[in-house]
C-alpha cells in the first residue's frame, strides 16, 4: 500500500501535466504564425503637377484589393518580426488639365515590408499588437492607357521603386489552439516618381501614395 500510493500520485501528475499543456492558449517564443489576409490598399496621396507639360494637369491612385501572405517569427513572448509580402494594381486617373482622358496608367505594386511587432497580451485568446519597420515597394508592369496614347502618342510609363518606413496595429483572436483570425492596419510611407515618355519628350510627376493598408483573414500557429 506505501509504495502504491507514491505511484498513483505519480500517475497522476504525469497525466496531469500533459493536460495542462493542451489547455494552453496563445502564443510564446520560437512560435511561427503564417496569416492569409485580404487585403485593401487605400492611398493618401499627394500629387504634384505634371513637368513640364502639362503644370496643371496631376494624378491621383485608386484603390487596391488583393490577398496577402504573412510570416511572422517569435523571438520572445511579446517580440517578434514580420515579413509581409502581397502584389497589388492599382488605377492612375488623371486630375486637373487631363482629368478628362480618365485612366491615364495603372500598375503593380510589389511592396514587402518588414516589421518589428510587441503583443501585449500573448497568452491571451485576445492578441492586440503594434509594429513599426520598414518597406520597400518596387512598381513593375506600368503601361499608359489608350486614352493617354490616343492624347500624346505611344507613351511608356514607369514609376520609381520607393524605400519607407511602415507603422502597424492589428489583433488576433483564438478560434482554436492553432487557428485564428486577424485584424490588421497598416501606414506606408511610399514616395514615387511616374515618368511619361513619349518620342523624346519626357514628363514627370511626384506622387506622395502614403496608403493605408486594411487587412483580415485567418491565421495558423506553428
Amino acid at each position: 500500500m506505501r509504495r502504491a500510493i507514491p505511484l498513483a500520485l505519480a500517475l497522476a501528475a504525469g497525466i496531469a501535466m500533459p493536460a495542462q499543456a493542451q489547455e494552453e492558449t496563445g502564443i510564446g517564443a520560437g512560435d511561427v504564425l503564417v496569416r492569409l489576409r485580404t487585403i485593401l490598399v487605400a492611398p493618401t496621396e499627394k500629387a504634384g503637377p505634371i513637368q513640364p507639360g502639362v503644370p496643371t494637369g496631376s494624378v491621383k491612385v485608386d484603390n487596391g484589393y488583393m490577398p496577402e501572405v504573412d510570416f511572422t517569427y517569435m523571438a520572445t513572448d511579446h517580440i517578434s518580426a514580420e515579413l509581409i509580402v502581397s502584389t497589388t494594381r492599382h488605377n492612375i486617373q488623371g486630375t486637373g488639365a487631363i482629368a478628362g482622358l480618365g485612366k491615364v496608367a495603372d500598375t503593380w505594386a510589389l511592396p514587402p515590408t518588414l516589421t518589428l511587432q510587441y503583443h501585449f497580451a500573448p497568452k491571451s485568446h485576445v492578441r492586440p499588437y503594434v509594429g513599426a519597420g520598414v518597406n520597400y515597394t518596387i512598381f513593375y508592369s506600368s503601361g499608359a492607357s489608350d486614352s493617354l496614347n490616343a492624347a500624346l502618342g505611344a507613351t511608356k510609363v514607369k514609376l520609381d521603386d520607393s524605400f519607407g518606413y511602415a507603422l502597424q496595429a492589428g489583433v488576433d483572436v483564438d478560434i482554436t489552439k492553432k487557428v485564428f483570425v486577424n485584424l490588421d492596419v497598416k501606414f506606408i510611407d511610399i514616395d514615387t516618381t511616374a515618368r511619361l515618355t513619349t518620342g523624346g519628350a519626357v514628363n514627370k510627376v511626384n506622387v506622395s501614395l502614403d496608403p493605408f493598408v486594411f487587412g483580415a483573414g485567418v491565421g495558423f500557429r506553428f
